[in-house]
């Protein structure tokens, strides 16, 4: 993507709120890679079990596998991302979420199952992800924690309204158009916006981070910038190469797995979860809607956090969460209980959403985001893939969920220690 640094605005588009518009576009792609979440797909898996006769293990394993070849692709999206920017590939990728939505309507063999899960994944859990969490950072720097807050909200608003709405299709009208009804709204809502709205960065439309027009981005910003930040000057910005040579590199791939692994995890299986513990599908689709909505205030919290604090140590905290919030879904005999690991979860997904999102760019800075930010991607639905086959295959073999959650009690403790050290890399002055 080329950067202009002209003083005078090259578009009309180019005046200081349109960085809030990119904003909310962001949080619109996000709520449009609801459709292969894993919340989503979870209200899909008895469907397919009550019509086509296949075991949960072996469902969770088309998915599992389908989720590492979607994983494996991500570094190829993401060097695509960088190189035909955000403006070009966001209305590719949102139409090809649509398609395989609509692909995912013709179930009738393993086969078709299997590439369908693949197709979501890679475009809708993966790709529009991606999107999204590398638009707006390539637009802020001293407010990227808020404004990466309000673009999460799209992320807030996909768990708590698709698995409902998903949810009402299926029993009322089916699977087929439960699909169908997604492929439509991405292909008349989130395609044509991105197509007439989004551009790569501010500076290809004559401005400069933050909303400001480029005459107004001068020597002065980095040093206002510690009004609001002082830990924060502007982060250099590194190749892929050399970002995969430090140490903190490889503590972020492995945080970004561990929440994927356990959040897919359990939400895949929480139908399951919830009805060995005597509750109907409707509590199962209420504790998924409950962790949405918790998120909304978490999410400006932990945004004015991030524009304040090392995000490393706020990492590590959440970790911690992570952990309480399992023993809570593993002890927890009745409903007042479980609503409150619905909410310590969604306090945990939201702070590792939004942290995750301005990790990366205050690590690496922007210029190859994509690129390193998709490894890191990979990383994630890697371990989305390895998350619901062994929450599976524990079922099968012990009747129960009890042992496999004790063993993912494991990861976030691990995680914790590998996030507090992982401070921001020091790049050479060479």
């Amino acid at each position: 993507m080329k950067t202009h640094t002209n003083t005078q605005p090259k578009s009309k588009l180019a005046f200081p709120g349109y960085s809030w518009i990119i904003v909310l576009l962001s949080g619109l792609i996000l709520f449009f890679s609801g459709p292969g979440q894993t919340y989503n797909v979870s209200v899909f898996i008895d469907s397919y079990i009550e019509s086509e006769g296949w075991s949960r293990s072996a469902i969770s394993g088309f998915y599992s596998a389908a989720t590492l070849t979607a994983g494996l692709l991500m570094p190829f999206s993401g060097r695509l991302i960088d190189k035909k920017g955000h403006r070009f590939m966001t209305p590719v990728i949102a139409g090809s979420l649509a398609l395989a939505c609509f692909w995912m309507s013709f179930m009738q063999a393993p086969w078709m199952l299997v590439l369908g899960f693949v197709m979501i994944r890679l475009f809708g859990q993966g790709s529009m992800t991606l999107l999204s969490t590398t638009l707006t950072p390539q637009w802020f720097h001293r407010k990227q924690g808020i404004a990466l807050s309000i673009a999460s909200l799209g992320g807030v608003a996909g768990p708590a309204l698709i698995p409902i709405i998903s949810t009402y299709l299926i029993l009322h009208y089916g699977a087929s158009l439960a699909w169908r009804f997604w492929a439509f709204w991405l292909l008349a809502l989130m395609v044509p916006l991105a197509a007439l709205l989004i551009r790569n960065r501010p500076e290809d439309i004559g401005m400069a981070p933050d909303g400001r027009m480029a005459y107004e981005a001068d020597s002065k910003d980095i040093t206002s910038s510690k009004e609001t930040n002082p830990t924060a000057p502007m982060t250099p910005d590194w190749e892929p190469g050399d970002a995969t040579k430090t140490r903190t590199f490889w503590m972020m791939i492995y945080c970004m797995l561990v929440p994927s692994m356990i959040t897919t995890g359990i939400t895949f299986h929480i139908v399951s979860i919830i009805s060995e513990k005597g509750f109907p599908v409707t509590f199962a689709a209420l504790i998924l809607s409950i962790t949405a909505m918790v998120q909304l205030p978490v999410t400006f919290l932990i945004g004015w956090a991030c524009d304040r604090f090392p995000v490393y140590k706020l990492k590590a905290f959440n970790y911690l969460l992570m952990a309480a919030a399992i023993l809570l879904l593993l002890y927890s005999p009745t409903k007042p209980f479980l609503i409150l690991y619905a909410v310590i979860h969604g306090i945990s997904i939201s702070a590792d959403h939004v942290s995750t999102s301005a990790w990366w760019p205050g690590n690496f800075g922007r210029k190859h985001l994509a690129t390193i930010r998709g490894m890191g991607m990979t990383a994630m639905v890697i371990g989305s893939a390895l998350g619901p086959l062994p929450f599976g295959f524990a079922y099968d073999t012990f009747g129960d969920y009890q042992f496999i959650l004790l063993t993912m009690l494991l990861f976030p403790l691990l995680a914790f220690g590998a996030a507090l050290i992982s401070p921001p890399p020091q790049k050479s002055s060479n």
